[in-house]
Parts: C-alpha cells; sequence; structure tokens
C-alpha cells in the first residue's frame, strides 16, 4: 500500500494527506467532547500539551537542543498565552455547540488573519479582497442568526477561538523569520502544559480508564493532522490545497452524527460555505500577490 501510495503523483499524495488531516482534525473535536464526559476543559487542555510532549520526545530527542532554541522568548510566551486562551475557548466550545457549528464558524479564522495582518503588519488590503472578508462575515451571520435566535455561549466562544487562532497566526508569522518550526512546536507544547495545569490542580479529577482512551485518541489524532498537513503544504502550494479544508465540515456532520447523533440545519451548510468560499478567495489573492502579479485592484495601505 506505501508503495502504492508513493507512485502517485506529488499533487495527489497531497491532496489525500490534506484530506486525511482534516479527518483527524475531526476525530480529535469528537474525542475531546467524549474525554468531557470524564475530566474538565482545563484537564483536557493540559492533556493535550502534555500528551503531545511525550509523542514529541522522540523526534526531539532526534533533532538535538539546539534545534528548540529560543531566539525571541517574548515571542514564544506571547504565542503560548494566546494560543491558551484559543485552545480553552474551543474546547469549550465543543462541548457546547454541535461540533459541525463549531467547524462551520472556525472557517472565519483566515479572514481575522488578513484583517490583523493589515492592522499590525501593514500589509496591503485590495478592494476585491475587502469585499470576501465582508463576504465572509455575512456568511457567520447566517450561522449565528442573532436576532432571530439566541446566540449561544458556545457559538461566542467560538468565535473568540477563531480570532485567538488568527493572532497566534500572525505570531508564528513573525516567529518564522528567527526561529526553526521545531522550537515552535516545541515551547508551545511544553509551555502551555504548565499554564493549563495551574488552574486545572483546583478542579482535578482522575480521567478513568475510558477517558484515557479518548485523551490518548486526542493527542495522537491531534498530532497526526499537523504532521500531515505540515508534509502536504510543504509538497505543492497552499492554494491547491486550502478548499480540501471544507471537507472538515461533512467530516465533523457524519461522525458527529454516528457519535451523537447531531445533525446540522440547512444554516449551517450554507454559512459555512460562504466563509470558506471568502476565505479561500482571500487566500489566491494573497498567493498571487506573493507571485509578483498582484490584481489590478485599488489598493488600500493600513496603518502599521
Amino acid at each position: 500500500m506505501i508503495a502504492r501510495f508513493t507512485s502517485l503523483s506529488p499533487a495527489l499524495q497531497a491532496a489525500l494527506m490534506m484530506l486525511l488531516a482534516m479527518l483527524m482534525f475531526t476525530v480529535m473535536g469528537i474525542c475531546i467532547r467524549l474525554s468531557s464526559a470524564f475530566v474538565p476543559v482545563l484537564e483536557i487542555v493540559f492533556f493535550r500539551n502534555a500528551l503531545a510532549l511525550l509523542i514529541l520526545a522522540p523526534l526531539l530527542i532526534r533533532s538535538g537542543v539546539a534545534s528548540i532554541r529560543m531566539n525571541r522568548p517574548k515571542l514564544f510566551f506571547g504565542r503560548a498565552a494566546i494560543n491558551f486562551i484559543g485552545m480553552l475557548s474551543s474546547f469549550t466550545a465543543v462541548t457546547l455547540i454541535p461540533l459541525a457549528d463549531m467547524t462551520a464558524l472556525t472557517f472565519i479564522s483566515p479572514i481575522f488573519v488578513t484583517i490583523g495582518a493589515a492592522l499590525f503588519l501593514g500589509e496591503v488590503i485590495r478592494i476585491r479582497r475587502m469585499a470576501a472578508i465582508a463576504v465572509g462575515f455575512i456568511g457567520a451571520l447566517i450561522i449565528l442568526r442573532p436576532g432571530l435566535v439566541d446566540v449561544s455561549t458556545g457559538a461566542m466562544l467560538a468565535l473568540v477561538s477563531a480570532l485567538t487562532i488568527a493572532i497566534a497566526s500572525l505570531i508564528v508569522k513573525k516567529m518564522t523569520e528567527t526561529e526553526s518550526a521545531s522550537a515552535i512546536v516545541f515551547w508551545m507544547v511544553m509551555m502551555q502544559a504548565p499554564i493549563a495545569l495551574v488552574p486545572a490542580l483546583f478542579i482535578w479529577q482522575w480521567p478513568t480508564a475510558e477517558a484515557w482512551i479518548y485523551l490518548w485518541g486526542m493527542a495522537l489524532s491531534g498530532t497526526a493532522a499537523h504532521v500531515l498537513l505540515t508534509r502536504a503544504i510543504g509538497m505543492v502550494e497552499i492554494t491547491s490545497l486550502q478548499p480540501l479544508e471544507f471537507a472538515k465540515l461533512p467530516f465533523a456532520v457524519v461522525l458527529a452524527w454516528m457519535v451523537f447523533g447531531e445533525w446540522p440545519d440547512i444554516w449551517i451548510w450554507l454559512g459555512g460555505a460562504i466563509i470558506f468560499a471568502s476565505t479561500a478567495y482571500i487566500t489566491r489573492r494573497e498567493a498571487l500577490a506573493k507571485r509578483g502579479s498582484p490584481p489590478q485592484d485599488v489598493e488600500i495601505r493600513a496603518p502599521l
């Protein structure tokens, strides 16, 4: 089977790995929801990072201590703090709202990244991308339907998670200028584990045997998803893979229906598709600009 896989074209290999990564991310969400029946969410966040350290340890031993050296520690601490808030928000949201709702709302994160890059990194936003951002927010409103239905705490936490993921992504963008990928991944989980452990100790509940299955499933699926995603992006341009991220929504729908009996309404599909289409368009326009062929739009430069 491995030989058959390696005989495929790089583009097809990357696409298959991307789809598998989206499936693994969805499995992680299922495991988070299942483990929340046994331990508090803060503990789940702690174990997500602590178990990831155990999984990454052999790779770090092989690459050596030099590979995880920090050149700008403040960025590491800032990223860990922001990412912890995002992880706590998303893990809590998964326990409060249907998995499909959570998945659809997190599609808005790239829109926040684009806005943040313009506001804080001085990047250019052009008219067409501004229109795509507006369309993305319309998609979020279709899912939330404020004024027609109550906006739940879980939905608000999902949006907080999308925002913090965007902020963390912008920090990582700065970190990649001076830091190695191994250092960025290692210190994230290394710092987030004690951040989560301290408050978790006040509400600690020892996991049962069944809870350990879900916790390890969460850690393994999450780690596998990141590895697959990284390898896929390394093989082809990310813009060719980005449309496959929408596979998370049908994966979430099918698995949540099988495990929890959840089925989303038409507004989740419609809003999720609109948000995703807008983020896919933004990603494509940014890729064209980086290739030196920016679109001929009216240019608006945000303040630094």
